[in-house]
């Protein structure tokens, strides 16, 4: 049962990838069409956690890969080139992002260029849902199609369905964050996001039977019941989203549009369990052996709530409707004078030296127990291996720190005169 632990960690990672960074992009692609005074502010606004929400595709790639790596060897042969796109385009939309917010004004090229990168990476992602949920062509787990087999009808309406839902998250979430919008601008794009979305559902989901036919597995009456009290539940949740936009509170429009997402990819799940890349590539196949998914499902099971924890600490910290922060001048530091000896005392040292050795130690123990519990393998490097690089790590260590306290790093933060003339006068008498 553990496969299918690692199945539901890559479902909860793409589903909180797509929930997090959709509105992210959204956001992007929206601020091709705003004013250009009000781009900067767009990007402000993506600029308090993008960094976090795209983790989560980082773990969704490393649970494929070693928990599912059946399923990673056809699926990413077969979407080279989007997804090389998708990257580059997630570089230069971070590039514009960030050049954007260190410049002083607005600067029409970073805003555009994080605009457009944003829509580049919208339509890769589309790209490469069309090109899986079609099926790759495969043989024996091997893929066997060409390098534009990605790009069909299926996968350029899944291109347009992704920017659909990305925009109405977007939107949501401008809704909630930026005070420039007047309800009626709100309400008018909302809904009509709402209703493109909609039927660009609809579109795919009754193409998807004749994309791939093996696909549909709603004859069984548990899948369909399931099936559809997801599409009921998404039903409801658009009705939310609906007459929330241009109405109070401001977070109830996203708050929906989220559930319709999780809702869609929970119905999609549902209907193709167990099987994870189409036509016939089920989660046992492409399964890796039980050592390897116990150690990545408590890895990376742990890093989640990490992931969750800064999420939902950048959110608490930037909560509200955005303001433009006014710059202040930062104060002077307080001086601080160093007497003659910059040594440490020798306690000082021995009590170092203990912390770092136990450090070192606990680092060597981590490292032995996880090769014998998860790997089954105790000899990969010895216990004179271990020793000498625990040794050599810990001296590396000391011997790095003292040349630092020598060349002054750890005083740092002295910018009086005064101190730096002490600290000077001192260095000099020393080396003297």
């Amino acid at each position: 049962m553990l496969e299918y632990a690692s199945y539901t960690l890559v479902l909860i990672s793409l589903a909180m990838y797509v929930v997090l960074d959709g509105y992210d992009l959204g956001v992007g692609m929206l601020s091709l069409a705003a004013r250009p005074e009000r781009r900067r502010e767009y990007g402000e606004i993506v600029a308090t956690a993008w960094d976090a929400n795209e983790s989560w595709i980082i773990l969704a790639g490393v649970v494929l890969w070693a928990g599912l790596p059946g399923a990673y060897a056809v699926i990413l042969p077969s979407v080279y080139l989007p997804l090389i796109g998708m990257l580059i385009a997630i570089i230069l939309r971070g590039l514009g992002l960030e050049m954007q917010s260190a410049a002083d004004g607005y600067r029409r090229g970073w805003a555009l260029l994080f605009g457009g990168a944003s829509l580049a990476a919208t339509v890769c992602q589309g790209l490469v849902l069309g090109a899986v949920l079609t099926g790759p062509h495969q043989r024996n787990g091997t893929f066997q199609g060409g390098a534009f087999d990605w790009l069909s009808l299926y996968s350029v309406l899944c291109s347009l369905g992704l920017v659909a839902v990305y925009l109405l998250a977007g939107a949501a979430w401008l809704q909630d964050k930026a005070e420039g919008w007047s309800q009626s601008d709100v309400r008018r794009t909302g809904r009509s996001l709402l209703v493109v979305t909609a039927v660009m559902a609809v579109v795919l989901g009754l193409l998807l039977p004749s994309a791939d036919p093996e696909q549909s597995q709603l004859g069984q009456p548990l899948r369909a019941v399931l099936f559809w009290l997801a599409v009921v539940a998404a039903v409801v949740a658009a009705v939310i989203a609906w007459y929330g936009f241009g109405r109070r509170p401001d977070w109830r429009p996203f708050a929906a549009v989220a559930t319709m997402t999780v809702c869609g990819l929970l119905g999609l799940a549902v209907v193709s369990v167990p099987v994870v890349v189409p036509p016939g590539l089920t989660v046992q196949q492409a399964a890796s052996p039980h050592s390897s998914q116990l150690f990545l499902v408590l890895g990376v099971g742990l890093c989640m709530p990490f992931v969750l924890a800064y999420n939902t600490y950048a959110w608490r910290s930037f909560r509200g409707k955005y303001t433009d922060p006014v710059e202040s001048p930062i104060p002077p530091l307080h001086a601080r004078t160093y007497p003659l000896a910059v040594s440490p005392a020798p306690s000082g040292t021995l009590r170092t030296i203990t912390r770092r050795s136990l450090l070192v130690v606990l680092g060597i123990l981590a490292t032995a127990l996880s090769q014998d519990v998860f790997g089954g393998v105790a000899d990969w490097i010895g216990p004179v291996g271990v020793t000498v690089l625990g040794c050599a790590a810990l001296a590396a260590w000391i011997v790095g720190d003292r040349r630092d306290r020598r060349a002054g790093y750890f005083h740092a933060d002295i910018t009086d005169t005064t101190g730096i003339a002490d600290v000077a006068g001192i260095e000099a008498e020393t080396t003297s």
